[in-house]
């Protein structure tokens, strides 16, 4: 069933991630699944329709007054590794639960001082039709060699929109979110 060391068994996606919906039963039981002596504080639990990603931040390692920079990012690194292969068999088992509940794929990634590492991730395909105008831009982006394919090329754009435009995307995910509360009190009859 397992298709990668960390992955497990997938399914089909369920639709809404809302504030009153599956979106807080998936971080309800995340906080009520994880051992609490692996992460710092609680874990960042994002969910879309295909996967579930679990960001945790590890405890940065003790190093001596006069570390250096390298020392540091060294020591960081090994916590790092450490934490990925004495987790490895847990985390696969709360994946496949998580899986076969929520039928999403489970992703996991940590923080550890200021180096941040995802142990897996989905690639999720993705269509889209667009005009000639749109279509000269992927492929301007090709021919400048900055992407390999007009699929590199999309998912760059759409990397770079995120950078810019997080305020923007934050607030409107709020207003999302406030319209799937108020869906979900539906009319006071």
């Amino acid at each position: 069933m397992s298709t990668g060391e960390d992955e497990a068994a997938s399914g089909e996606s369920e639709s809404g991630s809302g504030a009153n919906g599956i979106g807080e039963q998936i971080k309800g039981w995340f906080a009520g699944r994880l051992p609490g002596e692996w992460f710092t504080g609680p874990a960042e639990i994002i969910a879309d329709r295909e996967e579930i990603t679990i960001v945790g931040t590890l405890p940065a390692p003790e190093s001596g007054a006069g570390g250096s920079d390298a020392e540091r990012a060294a020591a960081a690194e090994g916590r790092i590794k450490r934490f990925r292969e004495e987790t490895r068999a847990k985390r696969i088992e709360i994946a496949r639960e998580a899986e076969h509940r929520f039928r999403r794929k489970v992703a996991w990634g940590v923080r550890c001082a200021d180096r941040g590492e995802m142990f897996t991730t989905l690639s999720v395909p993705v269509m889209t039709r667009l005009r000639q105008s749109e279509r000269r831009v992927l492929d301007t982006l090709v021919d400048a060699g900055v992407a390999r394919s007009r699929s590199d090329a999309l998912a760059w754009c759409v990397r770079l929109t995120g950078e810019h435009a997080d305020a923007w995307l934050s607030e409107l995910r709020d207003a999302l979110r406030r319209v799937e509360e108020v869906r979900a009190q539906g009319p006071g009859l």
